[in-house]
């Protein structure tokens, strides 16, 4: 059956066009599904055969809803189910998947896109013992454009809802949806003369019913707002937990080089106190100081990142460019060691995404690492190359290596290898933090491949230019 509505019908504006209509309610949308259940469990209940007018939203919470009816009541009930037509195919015959029929007793009636329908929804019962309407209807509240002078529409306006089981009512919708069926549409028997009122007995059970909906729905809408509170408390003790454990290893950090300086002015002040002996202890206040210094400048430069890295705008830049300028910067402390420091990075390799200055401080911060990890007379390799949409960035050393149970950790804050062969190497614990940080907001990862006293491979994948959906993904992060 090909039923097609014209665009000028409007429920809203039949009902509000008898005489004394009936006044909307500002209602949710909540409500609105609690009333429609409930008409629903009426007819169920009762067993009411009834036609039913509907256009409803096309969740299934609300679809359900009329399957529910189908299924208990079958084949002596007939639901006009109203369509928005965006394929504009309706008229034709050509409706798509969304438009066929869940049932033979199911009837679409096509609506056009411009189609006054389009903000309204409804369900409408008729049956010779019981007729009802359920109307939601959203008005476009128009409001000028300060800027460009156009008309805008508010989408936020509230719901206004009508819900009548006047028979006078409900026959005027009857006879505008008759003069609004197009004249190329299959005929439909709209022959119904609503009663003027249900039994009161039909009414006391409807309100009954509505009652228990509402009360369901509220109890539902409770539980989830529970829920989502429960969760955001969780989410602000886990974060206040983080805090705490953050801020103690930042005072333990802090502290711990105040008690090497103090020990070693406590020790300068002995009166028998050698020359060499007091070498020693001012070389262990001047490295202290240096540590205190590190610590200090790592986290402002840590707290500065993470304050500014969201909003950093991502920008195309090519390795090339960056990597042998660090490493020359790096070849005089690596020659003082003894340690060869070599790089491939081929001028053809495309661009790569990344935050601003946040590429040169990657390769700063890893291969500062490598040198410092290695021993006199080792070997640092830095080596780029393409793998599909990414460039691998390769750091590999010959140094003292990591002992697999400490890979996890190293990117932990203050996280320093607790290895008796690392006490003397200094460090905040903190670059590779600022590495992983950095990597993340750029759509980057880093891995670690590592063996005591074998070496270190840190493997870094960045985006290329050329992987423009990525690119996108990231910045709406």
């Amino acid at each position: 059956m090909n039923v097609s509505l014209a665009k000028d019908l409007s429920v809203y504006q039949l009902v509000m066009g008898v005489q004394v209509p009936p006044k909307p309610l500002s209602l949710s949308p909540a409500t609105l599904l609690s009333l429609v259940r409930a008409q629903i469990d009426l007819l169920i209940e009762q067993q009411i055969a009834a036609t039913l007018w509907v256009k409803l939203p096309p969740e299934k919470i609300w679809q359900s809803e009329l399957a529910r009816y189908q299924s208990s009541v079958g084949a002596s009930s007939f639901i006009y189910t109203c369509q928005i037509d965006e394929s504009g195919k309706g008229r034709d015959g050509e409706a798509g998947e969304e438009n066929t029929p869940s049932s033979p007793y199911d009837v679409p009636v096509h609506l056009p896109p411009d189609s006054q329908l389009r903000r309204e929804n409804f369900l409408m019962v008729l049956s010779p013992q019981f007729c009802s309407l359920i109307l939601a209807y959203r008005p476009l509240k128009k409001r000028k454009n300060q800027t460009s002078g156009k008309v805008n529409t508010n989408k936020n306006q509230p719901l206004l809802i009508i819900t009548t089981v006047e028979g006078r009512v409900i026959q005027q919708i009857l006879n505008g949806i008759q003069q609004a069926i197009a004249p190329e549409s299959s005929p439909i028997p709209i022959d119904f003369i609503c009663p003027t009122a249900p039994q009161a007995a039909l009414m006391n059970q409807l309100f009954t019913k509505q009652l228990l909906r509402q009360d369901e729905i509220n109890r539902q809408i409770i539980t989830a707002r529970t829920t989502k509170l429960q969760q955001l408390n969780q989410e602000l003790h886990n974060k206040d937990q983080l805090q705490d454990e953050y801020l103690n290893n930042l005072c333990h950090e802090l502290r711990t080089p105040l008690t090497h300086m103090k020990t070693a002015l406590s020790l300068l002040n002995s009166p028998n106190l050698k020359p060499p002996q007091r070498q020693r202890y001012l070389q262990m206040l001047n490295t202290q100081c240096d540590h205190q210094n590190s610590l200090i400048t790592g986290l402002l430069e840590l707290v500065q990142m993470e304050r500014n890295l969201e909003g950093t705008a991502l920008e195309s830049v090519r390795l090339s460019d960056i990597v042998p300028g660090v490493v020359s910067t790096y070849q005089p402390v690596a020659q003082e060691k003894g340690i060869m420091v070599a790089y491939t990075v081929p001028t053809e390799l495309p661009s790569i995404w990344c935050v601003s200055g946040g590429l040169r401080q990657i390769v700063i911060n890893l291969l500062h690492n490598s040198i410092k990890f290695t021993p006199n007379g080792g070997q640092v390799w830095v080596r780029a190359r393409i793998q599909g949409d990414y460039v691998q960035l390769e750091f590999r050393d010959t140094g003292i290596g990591i002992a697999e149970n400490e890979i996890p950790k190293i990117f932990d804050r203050f996280y320093r290898v607790r290895t008796a062969a690392t006490e003397n190497y200094g460090g905040a614990g903190l670059g590779l933090t600022i590495v992983q940080q950095l990597l993340l907001r750029c759509g980057g990862s880093i891995s670690v491949k590592s063996k005591l006293y074998e070496g270190s491979t840190f493997t870094v994948q960045l985006a290329t230019v050329g992987n423009t959906s990525r690119a996108i993904a990231i910045e709406n992060e």
